[in-house]
């Protein structure tokens, strides 16, 4: 079996940089030895512009509140008032967390809250009024501040949902980098019956405008794309370029997420099938061919399950946060393997596991960090903006605490 001339042709223009929706969908057509040619290919620029680092944050995760103004179908993060485990995280507890995490050796706080709650719920302006705070942003802002001063090396992650320019910017001197998943750019996803029909930030013009915010006020940016919710492969083709239009302009997305749908118990997709293994690592092929190495693309190991080493083959270099010490509250049914584990996983493939800060090497290194922030990670980082060996997933002052 031969491949086509036209997915050989597209796959050249891929390899050249020249990035074309029409060759971006033919590469997601790929069938028999057309799957080992992407695939070869895909890893190949991964190694050649990346070499054979795979990364990961070690960090602590910090829920401030699950309660959310969106209503997505696949949301395993959200609660509604008065249910189980629903609303905000007192200060006190969040930074005692934050304290036992970087005794485990974290050095990233991942800061998330649903969608503005208190624009929704008269529960979340209760407790913020009753706490001293106007908003939830003032919230994490207050949060941030407190846990910078009572630790010396953790630095924070923030990802809140849709934030305005002028948020963003209160939010900088004090983050790594902060974050938003695009998702999709179809706005089809928020028509009756979709996964976003009852989520009006999970509108993809005004994502779009936060990452280009974020650009614009230079700030590392994570973002990314969910596969399996419903979307064509038309829309995540354009989804990827939406996001490499965005960082061609403006040098800012740090790392794009191919993150596959897995269900939750207890939400309306609990019994939708999740994308198959194939459909995730086309995604990832065609990222890794889209975006050559000026980013990196992650995917999530917790949701890979047993086929974390295809992921690797497929072309992706980096694993997102994993936490020690904390659950991933949007995905609680998928635990976080064991950073021992993965990184045996990573060598048995060929590749290295190295520990990483919430803003990749080139942003550490290239002058992208606050003061506050740029100063913690000169104390911590190797002159490839890595984490020094010697303290890879180690205390960084004598901490013996555990969870």
């Amino acid at each position: 079996m031969r491949a086509r001339g036209r997915f050989e042709d597209s796959l050249k223009s891929f390899l050249k940089g020249q990035v074309r929706r029409e060759d971006a969908l033919v590469l997601a057509s790929a069938t028999g030895v057309e799957l080992a040619m992407l695939f070869i290919s895909s890893l190949s620029i991964k190694m050649e512009e990346l070499g054979r680092t795979i990364t990961y944050s070690r960090n602590v995760f910090i829920p401030l509140t699950n309660l959310c103004s969106n209503k997505c179908s696949y949301c395993g993060f959200r609660r509604e008032p008065g249910e189980p485990g629903a609303g905000y995280m007192e200060l006190d507890r969040a930074l005692e967390v934050v304290r036992i995490g970087e005794g485990m050796g974290a050095k990233e706080v991942l800061v998330s809250t649903g969608d503005r709650p208190e624009a929704k719920y008269d529960e979340a302006r209760e407790w913020l009024r009753r706490s001293g705070y106007s908003s939830t942003l003032e919230y994490v802002l207050d949060f941030e501040e407190k846990a910078l001063s009572s630790t010396r090396n953790v630095m924070p992650h923030t990802n809140i949902g849709l934030l305005s320019k002028k948020e963003m910017d209160q939010l900088k001197p004090l983050n790594a980098s902060i974050g938003l998943m695009l998702e999709n750019v179809s706005e089809r996803l928020m028509d009756h019956g979709m996964p976003h029909e009852h989520s009006p930030a999970k509108n993809p013009k005004a994502r779009l405008r936060m990452i280009e915010d974020a650009g614009s006020l230079r700030i590392p940016f994570t973002t990314g794309i969910l596969v399996g919710i419903g979307e064509t492969w038309e829309e995540r083709i354009d989804s990827l370029i939406a996001i490499r239009k965005l960082h061609e302009r403006y040098g800012h997305v740090q790392e794009v997420i191919v993150q596959g749908f897995m269900p939750e118990p207890g939400t309306p997709m609990s019994r939708a099938r999740p994308p198959s293994l194939l459909e995730v690592l086309k995604t990832i092929a065609i990222a890794r061919l889209m975006f050559h190495g000026s980013t990196v693309v992650q995917a999530p190991p917790n949701l890979a399950g047993t086929s974390r080493q295809a992921y690797l083959m497929a072309g992706i270099d980096d694993w997102g946060g994993i936490s020690p010490l904390t659950p991933d509250y949007v995905n609680p049914s998928y635990p976080w393997p064991r950073i021992r584990d993965l990184s045996m996983e990573t060598l048995e493939a060929g590749f290295e596991l190295r520990e990483r800060l919430p803003a990749h090497p080139r942003y550490v290194l290239g002058g992208w960090l606050p003061p506050l922030i740029e100063e913690r990670a000169e104390g911590v980082v190797d002159e490839s903006g890595l984490v020094r060996r010697e303290l890879e997933g180690e205390p960084l002052h004598g901490s013996k605490s555990r969870a």
